[in-house]
């Protein structure tokens, strides 16, 4: 279990509270705002009403002894920018931080954020990727060169086993597991059916080369 402090209770950082709450972590939640402090109570071990940007009110909550440090302000960006400096200098362990823009994001980075989510952007993209083929049910961006996609197995595979086509060794694509009627299958001996999906791995120009995407 880790401890998280979560900084922006508006719609992003309300997911977060719920999401966090669901994996049973524990989280202190701050906000300026009394309503939305009221509204994540249910999802946090604790919550308090402040202002992120006063360096004794920070200081007062021992940043120090949470694991994850999350800023999730979306609304203000130089209340975001001072409250991640902030927590660096008062020896936050790890900041992540939410950006808007590239530029947000690159002045996030170099003023004490280890990471920076930019929600918009990477939504913006997955539904790009997904809506943009038929073959497409899912996709996570790894890094520039690596990506996971759920896709639908090409016709010609039907009634064979991932072994037996041998993906890897002819495509540079590693199978990451089979998706048959909702289920994850990792076994690549199951023979593959009509309607069933494939996770896979790879350089996106690949994968999107030989599915067809």
């Amino acid at each position: 279990m880790k401890s998280f402090l979560l900084i922006g209770l508006g719609r992003f950082g309300k997911h977060i509270a719920q999401n966090l709450h669901d994996m049973k972590e524990q989280v202190m939640a701050i906000d300026i705002s009394e309503e939305r402090v009221n509204d994540v109570l249910p999802y946090v071990t604790n919550a308090q009403i402040g202002d992120a940007t006063n360096e004794d009110f920070l200081r007062s909550l021992g940043v120090r002894n949470f694991d994850v440090c999350i800023v999730a302000i979306g609304d203000d960006f130089q209340n975001s920018l001072q409250t991640t400096s902030l927590l660096k200098e008062l020896g936050a362990a790890t900041v992540v931080s939410r950006a808007s823009s590239d530029v947000h994001a690159k002045f996030l980075l170099r003023n004490g954020a280890d990471e920076v989510v930019y929600p918009e952007k990477q939504l913006a993209k997955w539904t790009a990727i997904c809506y943009s083929s038929e073959k497409v049910f899912n996709y996570i961006e790894l890094d520039k060169s690596h990506a996971i996609y759920e896709v639908a197995i090409p016709q010609s595979w039907q009634g064979k086993s991932i072994i037996e086509l041998d993906v890897r060794k002819k495509y540079d694509i590693y199978v990451v597991a089979t998706k048959k009627n909702g289920d994850i299958t990792l076994n690549p001996n199951t023979v593959l059916g009509q309607g069933d999906r494939l996770l896979v791995m790879g350089d996106p120009k690949q994968i999107q080369k030989y599915f067809h995407l």
